[in-house]
């Protein structure tokens, strides 16, 4: 089978359109088509299933597609490091990858103080979602996560290290000239009639999980695409939003937070491959322990357990090793 076929069924599967795939590789449709039947007949088994908006893959598609990713990312990972010994620059270069609002602010704070410490290393950041970010991780084509445990929490995988990092604690971000804003904490019933905007699954988890608490409901009335959609929705006042509080420090200027009492929270931790981990990543871990304590206030030195607004895994399971750092932090600073 060839590999630029592999290529074809994975960004099919990535952009659940054949028309879009074809676009991107610069394919006719119906060349798409004939790669896709023909990967059909060879595996003996049926890889994709139209819906009312696209394709998308058949169970056993799904599993092909895993591994198919994870082979042309180690492909991918062969020919470069090939080429690099060719032109002399034998150094691997440190494959990051972070949750979006981890992403905004204390990865690169991190990142920069390594360099700082450790000179040059060529680095790259690759911004996903949790589950996204920790199959990349299996598949060898990030070197270091971090990553949240967020619904639906964090798989159990005994060929990844995970380390605890900290509580993040989740904030209403409002319009500025909201009524509330400027005020303390404030009980979710204060916010139950207003409209919210969320843009992915794990966020509006909390959110629900945090109203239902509280003995109301949250009216999740608008979608955004992502994090960027969903803070532009609440600047232009169509809607308040949860945020996780890491990202206080890097908003836009047009909007502000408030604390709500007793609010939702969110284990951060990082998550390494055991396998061949990268040089840099060790020193890193730490750096990013630092960041994360700077921007946060005093919070658990623990992983939170099973009774906790959020589920996260005991301290040793299924291989998987984590490291609770015991650090106090900076009271946070209100917006």
């Amino acid at each position: 089978m060839e590999l630029t076929v592999w290529q074809t069924y994975v960004t099919v599967c990535r952009l659940g359109s054949l028309s879009a795939a074809a676009a991107e590789l610069n394919h006719t449709q119906s060349a798409v088509s004939r790669q896709i039947a023909g990967l059909e007949r060879q595996l003996g088994v049926s890889l994709m299933e139209r819906h009312a908006r696209g394709v998308r893959p058949t169970p056993a598609g799904e599993v092909f597609r895993r591994h198919a990713l994870a082979t042309l990312n180690a492909a991918d990972r062969a020919v470069r490091a090939a080429r690099d010994v060719r032109d002399g620059a034998f150094d691997r270069p440190l494959a990051v990858g972070a949750t979006p609002s981890l992403a905004a602010g204390i990865v690169p704070e991190a990142i920069r103080n390594l360099l700082e410490r450790a000179g040059s290393v060529r680095w790259s950041l690759l911004p996903g979602l949790s589950e996204q970010l920790h199959n990349r991780v299996i598949a060898g084509d990030l070197d270091i996560a971090v990553v949240t445990d967020a619904p639906p929490g964090l798989p159990h995988d005994p060929r990844i290290d995970r380390r605890f990092l900290g509580i993040d604690h989740m904030v209403v971000v409002l319009p500025v000239d909201h009524p509330q804003a400027g005020r303390g904490p404030v009980h979710m019933q204060t916010l139950a009639n207003q409209t919210w905007a969320e843009d992915n699954d794990g966020s509006a988890a909390l959110l629900r999980q945090h109203a239902a608490r509280a003995g109301v409901s949250a009216r999740i009335d608008l979608t955004a695409a992502d994090l960027l959609g969903k803070l532009a929705l609440v600047a232009t006042g169509h809607a308040i939003a949860l945020i996780p509080g890491v990202l206080t420090c890097a908003l836009r200027t047009d909007v502000t937070t408030v604390g709500l009492v007793d609010p939702p929270t969110r284990g951060i931790y990082t998550i390494t491959p055991r396998r061949d981990p990268h040089p840099s990543a060790a020193p890193l871990l730490d750096q990013l322990a630092t960041a994360f304590a700077s921007v946060r206030p005093a919070q658990a030195a623990h992983p939170p357990t099973e009774t906790g607004a959020h589920a996260a895994a005991p301290a040793l399971h299924d291989g998987i090793r984590e490291t609770p750092h015991d650090k106090r932090c900076r009271p946070e600073e209100s917006s």
